[in-house]
């Protein structure tokens, strides 16, 4: 079990070291588009599922919450949260709807869809993506390596750079961490001016 554990963090590690400065760029871009929408009264969505939920739940817990500052709560939902709507919308339409009715019912042309999914595939993340597309909303990404078909929908994405899901998961985390806490140093202290 040592070995196997050993060999866990090494994979880890590597995966993390996998992060290059390309990878670092669009992660402060899309905390740049973060701060835009949210000075802009916009507000931010998260969808995914699975590990992906939890991961948008995280990240709408650390901006309406707080990360490591005291601040203003920040506009952001997690839109796997809600189990009657889901399952309202799952039952009532497809499970493939639940994401993009809720995008549909409360996104708005400059609010951001933040999208998770390992694979870039998930059909009901794609269809929250062209809904908010079709709104005029922002669509941020973040897939694993490949980026999927969610990576031409995004104006902006995070492609982990790892194959398995658990890893690219373990990248989002690193990645939406580095974005909370570059948004909310923006809203800790005043913006700059001129």
């Amino acid at each position: 079990m040592r070995e196997r554990v050993a060999k866990a963090v090494q994979q880890a590690v590597e995966a993390l070291q996998a992060i290059t400065p390309e990878h670092q760029e669009v992660i402060a871009q899309m905390a740049g588009r973060l701060v835009e929408a949210l000075r802009g009264g916009g507000k931010i969505l998260v969808c995914g599922n699975g590990g992906s939920a939890a991961d948008a739940q995280h990240i709408a817990g650390e901006l309406v919450g707080r990360f490591r500052r005291d601040r203003k709560p920040l506009a952001c939902l997690a839109l796997s949260t809600d189990t009657s709507i889901i399952t309202a919308v799952g039952n009532d339409y497809a499970f493939g709807d639940i994401f993009s009715r809720q995008v549909d019912a409360l996104g708005r042309g400059g609010d951001v869809l933040l999208a998770l999914t390992t694979s870039g595939n998930s059909p009901n993340v794609l269809a929250a993506a062209r809904a908010a597309r079709a709104r005029g909303m922002i669509v941020l990404a973040m897939t694993g390596r490949s980026g999927g078909a969610l990576a031409g929908l995004a104006e902006l994405g995070f492609m982990a750079p790892a194959d398995r899901a658990d890893l690219a998961q373990q990248l989002h985390q690193v990645a939406y961490h580095i974005i909370c806490d570059l948004v909310e140093e923006a809203f800790a202290k005043p913006p700059k001016q001129g």
